[in-house]
């Protein structure tokens, strides 16, 4: 894929890859919901929708190369995350929102370094283990991303204050486990 595309992976966006290859396709009409279980209901790219995501936004977008898009909520291609794979860029291994609609961003938005994907990983390890929301780097909590069971056992991310969608009904995580 780093060939394919002419980009190297950050170390961190490496080693994820190396541990898995994103997530698959249900197939058969099989719901798509367990498969959006990172924060915003976001699903993990396999990296052969890193390289086709990767390309149409950088060929029929025309945004700039090294943003590899890694995330996109299940069945909505529009929007997702990506790693800044831009080698002497200070946001250097950071993430960023993509939209198909706008210019991609640096995660927390409007910060001048971003979220290292590292970084967000064990935040996202640390929110499960003690059964609270994310906290962002400069100390925002956001609480429309706490964990939560689904009524199909999938993880996934809500706000305490939102009703419960059908089919997949949620069990909030909250304290430590």
């Amino acid at each position: 894929m780093e060939e394919a595309a002419s980009v190297a992976f950050p170390p961190a966006l490496r080693a994820l890859y190396r541990l898995h290859d994103g997530i698959d396709d249900p197939g058969d009409g099989k719901s798509w919901w367990p498969a959006g279980f990172l924060p915003g209901g976001q699903g993990w790219y396999r990296l052969e929708q890193v390289r086709g995501a990767y390309e149409m936004q950088t060929r029929d977008w025309e945004r700039e190369p090294g943003r590899l898009p890694i995330t996109c909520v299940p069945d909505d291609m529009w929007h997702g995350l990506y790693v800044d794979a831009r080698p002497g860029e200070s946001s250097y291994g950071c993430l960023g929102e993509w939209v198909v609609d706008r210019e991609p961003a640096l995660i927390p938005d409007g910060s001048a370094l971003g979220w290292p994907l590292e970084a967000w990983l064990a935040e996202i390890a640390d929110a499960l283990e003690q059964g609270r929301c994310l906290v962002e780097p400069d100390g925002r909590r956001d609480e429309d991303n706490w964990p939560a069971l689904t009524g199909c056992g999938g993880l996934t991310w809500v706000s305490p204050d939102e009703e419960p969608q059908a089919p997949e009904g949620r069990v909030l995580l909250e304290g430590p486990r």
